[in-house]
């Protein structure tokens, strides 16, 4: 169930504040990324983390893992 904010009550006592209001309201009415397949991120220190990721039926030979500027890759096949 998605729940929608209404922001116009926040328009009439805010001055100077229309673009936040109108920001926010842009970001729910953006379609929901697909995350498949499904990923768990675990915090285990300051600056140390695990992801874990759900990718049945492959080895780790069969996937590639490559870090492209801020974005982790992960692309996965099987041999014929």
């Amino acid at each position: 169930m998605r729940t929608v904010l209404d922001f116009a009550p926040l328009y009439r006592s805010s001055i100077g504040f229309d673009r936040v209001f109108n920001l926010l309201s842009n970001t729910q009415r953006l379609n929901a990324i697909e995350t498949w397949p499904a990923y768990d991120i675990v915090k285990n220190g300051d600056d140390d983390y695990r992801i874990t990721m759900a990718v049945a039926g492959f080895a780790d030979g069969d996937l590639d893992i490559t870090q492209e500027r801020n974005v982790l890759v992960v692309k996965g096949g099987k041999a014929d």
